[in-house]
Formats: structure tokens, C-alpha cells, sequence
């Protein structure tokens, strides 16, 4: 057995800030692996901003949506290969050494990315920093885990969700800030390189895990650790559990350096693990968290928000609403559990899907007329899909946006925007020439009196998600799976996950073009349901428990689907561990 039963309660989320005192190196460790939580983060977040001035500088992504949902989702490609290489580099050489080969990778792509002269070489970048991406997603949480006393491990593995969270709000404030600068996207791209840097640097004075180092042989080194980690009572019944828990592990397989895949998939604990922690990581995808964090000022534009500033300023709001969501897990994690705070998520997510639903509806369908008389204002700049039909043509906004040969955009009345516009050919000269009149100009979404709403459920949806399902599936792929297997199925959870993220960020902007906006939302509340249910069924609570005792719940199948109730066979086993 890897640790004895640590009972998580109240306290431990003051305990967990108590370590600033009273044992700061535990602290260092978490919030320097953390980092790469951070470079998850900034990645996620930058490119929203960045596409923005990219469509403007490169005509090519403007005119095609293939081009701009490649752009966002190549570094996503990118790790889904990180993520299953990294699986590999953690078992063989260690969570430290895969973290600084992620930290390269990011830093290379950076520079690639702020150096593009044309999309290829930025699609290429991307792809570079979706390896380092990958690779920390899984590791830097694994890494946590490992080098945290139970009792609060939670609450640590949390600061890297909430690193996450804070490099999406970092990224914003870098949009904002570089939106007048000449490059804007360059710098919004280029300044992701700092924070690998910052890590590769401080991950060159810290340790490597206790018990990948003792999994290795290397007892001294982890010894060495754990004794900085526990207290001196503490740490020797921890060394004493983990000895005998790498002495089962030689004793069932023979070996402690080699994993066996077939006797991985054919180990009850083990396979029951993947199921719950690969689902976890395909949903957290599937209820569509990153079309609001990669395409969130597009979403703002498609709810009617015109200018970009103000969609990037919108963002801002949405990802400081998602950073304080990883605080309050953070205080949450150990002392409301795993379950539970997956269940209040995901009830909140299908509320405020189905909100999101209803408030694109009624923007696609109410938006302004297109006047005729507005329209031939602009002489030969008239739309020719409009202009073909003449003056007994009934259009209104959104279809004047649909129009495809060419694009074409809306220039709202002057004065009140809900009144009938003009819809015109969609370029730069029109778009000045709408703007030197005082009118708004639309090319994504429609003028509405409902946007707000819209905007309203985006906030609901973080204000939810982020202190469940954004952190918990990480948190429960750290503590779920045996020390011997934690590295590659932590490995084939993180695949997962930027897999399914790959899916859904390469098909979001089409689905909106497809079917609206509406329906898309729809779908992911739908999928939200059978989360929901998922969860319920096959996702156990792993708060406070030890390995052995997480193994044998896999094993038996008592996921407890009472999950409000205490587990008091819990405090029975640990008077016996300690006595």
C-alpha cells in the first residue's frame, strides 16, 4: 500500500496554505510542476485573441474557416502525440525529465509561431508547442501527486488547475495589452515562450519524484525527498509503505522496471481506472469547455459584440470568472470530494448549455432586416447575392452573413442597431467606410437585444465547470491507477482528452455555420446528460483514500452511488493503520 488513509476535512485547505510556513519546499515543488499547468493555459487562451489579428494580416485564414479551426487545433494534434509520448518518457525516465523536454518544445514552437511569414510556418509552431503542451498536461499533476502528503494532495494537484486557469486570464491580458502594438499576434504568440523558460530554469534545481525514484531503485534519492516532503514521523511511515508496495509490485510481476500492456488491460483495477479516468478526460472535451476558451471572442461576436477589443475584454471576464472556479476547488477538492463537486458541475453546465441554446436562437432568428435603400447608400458595394434579387427581396442580417460568393457583412443602421441595415461586399474599404458613418460592423453575429444573455450563460458555464470538471478529471487520474501504471495510463487518460479536444475544436466553427450556433450548444447539453450519468455510474471517490484502498473499490465496484454519504469504514481502517 503507497501511504496510509489520510481523512480529508475542512482543515486541509488551511493546511495546504500553512505549507508557506511551515513547509514552503513542498509549496515550491507544486507551484514550479504547476508551471506547465500554466503553459496549458496561456496556449489555450492566446490563440483566441491572436486569431483575430491573424485573420486581419493573412487573407488566406480570414477567407477560410478550414484554415482558422487548423490554425487553433494543430497544437492540439500536436498533443495528443506529447501527451502519449509523454505517458512513455514518465515511466522511463522520470516526471522531471519529461517536464523539461515539454519546456523545450513550448519555448521552439514560441519563437517558430512569432516568427511566421505565412500560415504554414505558424501551423508548424503550433504543432511544436501542442508536443510541450501534451507532454506537461499529464505530467505536471502526476508529478504534484507524487511529492504531496495525502492529506492535502487535492488542494496541491488544484494550484496546477488553477495555473491552468490563470495562463487563460494571463493570455488575455497579453491580447489586451498588445491589440495597438504593431505584430499584435506576434507578441501574443511569441510571449509564451517566458513561462517554459521560467519552468525548464526551476525544474533544473528541484528533485525528481520520490516514488518514480524509488520505483528505480535510486532508494537514497527518495528518502532524501520524502524527508523534506513529511514530517519525521510521518515520512518514515511513508517510506516504509511505499517499500512495501514496489516489494508487491516485484512479487506479482517480477520486475518493477517493466509494464506489462497485456496484463494492464486485463487487470480488473486497472481497466475500471482507465474507464472512469479516460471518461472523465473525453467529457471534460465533450461538454465543450474549449470552444468557449479558444473561440470565446468569436462567440462574443457571434452573440453581436462588434468590436474586438471588446470581445477580448469580454474574454478577460470569462477566464477571471474561470480562475476564481480553480480557487474555490481548490478549497473544495479535500473536503467536499471528487464526486460530488463533478455532480454540482455538470447540473450547472446542462443549466447554462440550455440557456446558451435559447439565447442563440433567439439572436439568429430576431436579427435586423436589410434595407434596400441602406444597402444602394454604398453605390457598387452592395452585397450580390442581396443585389441580385432587387428591392422586393425580404433579407435580414444573418442571412445577408451567409452569403458566400463573396463574403458579405452587415452595417448596422446609425443610431439604434436593431434597425434594418445595409448588407455589403465584406472588406476593408467598405468596413472603413461603414465605420466613418458611426455604424457598427458585423461579419460574425447579428446586432441583438438578447446578446447579453448569451453572455450571461458563458459566465454560468465557467462559473460551473471550472471547479469541477476542469479540474477534477486531472486530479482523479493522478490518485486513480497503481503506482506501477500511473505514468502511461495517466499517459492514455491525457490522449484521450486532446483527442476528443481536437474533435471539438476542429469542428466547432463548421457546426455553427452547419446547423447555428443554437443546435451547437444544444449538443453539448445533451452530451452534458450523459455525463451527468457517467459520472454517477462509474467514477469513484477517491478523496482522502490510499492507493490500496482505491484499488480494491475498482476491484469490488463500490462506487458508493450515494455519493453525498461519509464512507465510515474509512475512519475504521485508519485507527488500525495508525494504531
Amino acid at each position: 500500500m503507497e501511504g496510509g488513509i489520510h481523512p480529508a476535512d475542512a482543515s486541509a485547505f488551511r493546511e495546504c496554505f500553512s505549507l508557506a510556513w511551515k513547509n514552503p519546499y513542498v509549496l515550491r515543488l507544486a507551484f514550479s510542476a504547476g508551471i506547465g499547468g500554466l503553459l496549458f493555459g496561456y496556449d489555450t487562451g492566446v490563440i483566441s485573441g491572436a486569431l483575430l489579428y491573424i485573420r486581419d494580416d493573412f487573407k488566406s485564414v480570414d477567407r477560410s474557416t478550414l484554415l482558422q479551426e487548423s490554425i487553433v487545433s494543430m497544437a492540439v494534434a500536436g498533443a495528443i502525440v506529447g501527451a502519449a509520448i509523454g505517458g512513455w518518457l514518465n515511466d522511463r525516465y522520470g516526471r522531471r525529465f519529461a517536464l523539461l523536454v515539454a519546456d523545450f518544445l513550448f519555448f521552439i514552437g514560441a519563437i517558430l509561431m512569432a516568427a511566421a511569414t505565412n500560415p504554414s510556418v505558424l501551423i508548424l509552431g503550433r504543432v511544436f508547442v501542442g508536443f510541450g503542451v501534451g507532454m506537461a498536461s499529464m505530467t505536471a499533476p502526476l508529478y504534484i501527486s507524487e511529492a504531496s502528503p495525502a492529506r492535502v494532495r487535492g488542494a496541491l494537484v488544484s494550484t496546477n488547475g488553477f495555473l491552468i486557469t490563470g495562463g487563460q486570464f494571463l493570455s488575455y491580458l497579453i491580447n489586451l495589452a498588445f491589440t495597438k502594438a504593431p505584430g499584435t499576434w506576434r507578441w501574443m504568440l511569441g510571449v509564451a515562450g517566458l513561462p517554459a523558460l521560467l519552468q525548464f530554469v526551476l525544474m533544473l534545481g528541484l528533485p525528481e519524484s520520490p516514488r518514480w525514484l524509488y520505483r528505480k531503485g535510486r532508494e537514497e534519492e527518495a528518502i532524501t525527498t520524502l524527508r523534506k516532503i513529511y514530517s519525521a514521523e510521518d515520512a518514515e511511515v511513508e517510506i516504509e509503505a511505499l517499500r512495501e508496495s514496489v516489494e508487491k509490485e516485484i512479487e506479482e510481476t517480477g520486475s518493477s522496471e517493466k509494464i506489462n500492456m497485456i496484463k494492464l488491460l486485463k487487470t480488473t483495477t486497472v481497466r475500471r481506472g482507465l474507464i472512469a479516468g479516460v471518461g472523465l478526460q473525453v467529457f471534460q472535451q465533450f461538454v465543450g469547455i474549449n470552444t468557449v476558451m479558444y473561440y470565446s471572442p468569436t462567440i462574443a461576436q457571434l452573440a453581436g459584440i462588434a468590436s474586438n477589443q471588446t470581445a477580448l475584454l469580454l474574454s478577460l471576464v470569462t477566464a477571471g470568472l474561470n480562475a476564481m472556479g480553480s480557487v474555490v476547488s481548490i478549497y473544495f477538492i479535500d473536503r467536499t470530494g471528487r464526486k460530488k463537486l463533478l455532480v454540482i458541475s455538470l447540473i450547472g453546465v446542462i443549466l447554462s448549455l440550455g440557456l446558451l441554446a435559447g439565447a442563440f436562437h433567439e439572436t439568429t432568428t430576431h436579427s435586423p432586416a436589410v434595407s434596400w435603400t441602406e444597402t444602394a447608400r454604398f453605390g457598387n458595394s452592395t452585397c450580390p447575392d442581396f443585389g441580385s434579387n432587387g428591392p422586393s427581396v425580404m433579407w435580414d442580417c444573418m442571412k445577408c452573413l451567409k452569403a458566400k460568393h463573396p463574403d458579405c457583412g452587415f452595417c448596422a443602421a446609425s443610431g439604434d442597431k436593431l434597425f434594418p441595415g445595409a448588407c455589403l461586399i465584406s472588406n476593408d474599404p467598405v468596413k472603413d467606410r461603414c465605420h466613418d458613418e458611426g455604424r457598427l460592423w458585423y461579419t460574425r453575429g447579428c446586432p441583438s437585444k438578447l446578446g447579453w444573455l448569451a453572455l450571461v450563460g458563458l459566465a454560468v458555464y465557467i462559473i460551473f465547470f471550472s471547479p469541477g470538471m476542469g479540474t477534477v478529471p486531472w486530479i482523479v487520474n493522478s490518485e486513480i491507477y497503481p503506482l506501477r501504471f500511473r505514468g502511461v495510463c495517466g499517459g492514455i487518460a491525457a490522449t484521450a482528452n486532446w483527442i476528443s479536444n481536437l474533435i471539438v475544436a476542429q469542428s466547432f466553427l463548421s457546426l455553427t455555420e452547419g446547423i447555428g450556433t443554437d443546435w451547437t450548444f444544444l449538443i453539448f447539453g445533451v452530451i452534458s446528460v450523459v455525463a451527468l450519468f457517467f459520472v454517477l455510474i462509474f467514477v469513484p471517490e477517491t478523496k482522502g483514500l490510499p492507493i490500496e484502498e482505491v484499488e480494491k473499490m475498482l476491484e469490488e465496484r463500490s462506487f458508493q452511488l450515494k455519493f453525498w454519504e461519509k464512507r465510515p469504514q474509512i475512519a475504521k481502517k485508519s485507527s488500525k493503520i495508525d494504531a
